[in-house]
């Protein structure tokens, strides 16, 4: 059965998608859920850029949108992205947790409880440790964890925090990822 993917980044995130998406297959798994930490105002712009660069449809989130195959959904920048329980996508104007708005934990807890071992978390470049609480719910789940390795990323905070845990499944340089997110999502 087809994998959901949910990628978590921040800092050195707009780089590190930029080198991952356009490496990714026109479908891949279930599904596919990206978190960048930005203000509201720039996710489109950005989604708009990795599109035209990438063979999966790269936008931003709506309200009610269905994961596909084919598409790779942005949070905007300013809302959490949630998981409804028919697995479509609910934005959220909760208060931010941790001072992020959204946070990738809340839609990784979400995703492990949708799609439990059928789902791939990618902890790419940032600050900080969100994603730590959501690789520790998708490993309760039975999922997989992929991380960034530290030579490759801009600032190795989340993907630091996941390792550190010893939560990661594999933890690779950034020209790697595609092809291991690939064969997890199969």
């Amino acid at each position: 059965m087809p994998r959901a993917v949910v990628i978590a980044c921040s800092t050195g995130g707009p780089r590190a998608l930029s080198a991952v998406l356009p490496a990714l297959p026109a479908r891949l798994g279930a599904g596919t859920i990206i978190i960048q930490h930005m203000p509201p105002g720039f996710t489109g712009s950005l989604a708009a850029r990795l599109d035209r660069a990438s063979r999966l449809q790269v936008r931003e989130a709506s309200d009610g949108d269905a994961l596909r195959p084919d598409a790779a959904l942005l949070a905007p920048g300013g809302r959490h992205l949630r998981l409804c329980q028919e697995r479509r996508i609910r934005l959220s104007d909760e208060e931010p947790v941790g001072a992020l708005r959204p946070r990738a934990d809340l839609t990784i807890a979400d995703a492990a409880r949708r799609f439990g071992p059928e789902l791939v978390l990618v902890v790419l470049t940032g600050m900080g440790r969100d994603g730590l609480d959501g690789a520790l719910a998708v490993r309760a789940a039975g999922g997989t964890v992929l991380a960034q390795d530290r030579a490759s990323c801009a600032v190795y905070g989340m993907p630091r925090a996941v390792t550190e845990a010893g939560l990661a499944d594999a933890v690779l340089p950034l020209d790697e990822l595609p092809r291991a997110m690939g064969e997890a999502a199969a």
